[in-house]
């Protein structure tokens, strides 16, 4: 499915980062290690590593990857791409200073709780878990994001996703966004940020 969304030159969600990253910039700071869940086409990764981050980025459709390749060599960075299913691939322990979620809801329930957990495993101790996607009133938007409700966010259920972990900002809202074709529109937002203990 993500292949056949990913083809064609043009680029789904915008070459701008989300505006998640430049509203929050200050918690993503030049020099810090980063892994990008789901990176896409690369406009996240793109801009952190525009911003002095050393970003590896995971992505399942190999048209996704060549475009993130693409922008990366445009704008003169050089972030890591890896081409994986994010549940086949070998999470390492403690590896990263931040690790990033930016509207990874394609996950369904089951298999949501098994990739926060690998995301948890791979943020180093002291570092920090980054997640910005929907609630559940973006249902009624429809501006984006799945059509799924068991795929959304509340804040009670991420508050609850990382046992251990500090929650430093837990904050819902809605904004406008224009984000490529595929998030235009008023949309009902959460961003979220845990630090995982010492």
């Amino acid at each position: 499915m993500w292949e056949e969304r990913y083809k064609g030159d043009d680029y789904l969600f915008g070459t701008a980062p989300a505006r998640f990253l430049i509203e929050r910039a200050d918690r993503f700071a030049p020099g810090a290690s980063l892994l990008s869940v789901a990176e896409g086409e690369g406009r996240n990764a793109v801009w952190l590593a525009e911003r002095g981050l050393s970003v590896t980025g995971l992505e399942f459709a190999p048209s996704a990857v060549a475009k993130a390749q693409r922008l990366a060599a445009e704008r003169g960075v050089s972030p890591t791409f890896v081409q994986t299913d994010v549940f086949a691939w070998d999470w390492p322990e403690g590896a990263f200073d931040m690790v990033l979620g930016v509207f990874i809801q394609f996950v369904a329930a089951r298999e949501r709780t098994a990739l926060f957990a690998r995301m948890a495993r791979a943020v180093r101790p002291g570092g920090t878990i980054a997640l910005h996607g929907y609630t559940p009133k973006q249902l009624e938007y429809r501006t984006g994001g799945p059509g799924q409700l068991e795929n959304l966010y509340t804040p009670e259920l991420l508050r609850g996703a990382f046992p251990g972990f500090t929650v430093q900002l837990c904050e819902s809202y809605e904004a406008e966004l224009s984000e490529g074709k595929a998030h235009a529109g008023v949309s009902a937002l959460i961003d979220f940020f845990a630090q995982k203990p010492l």
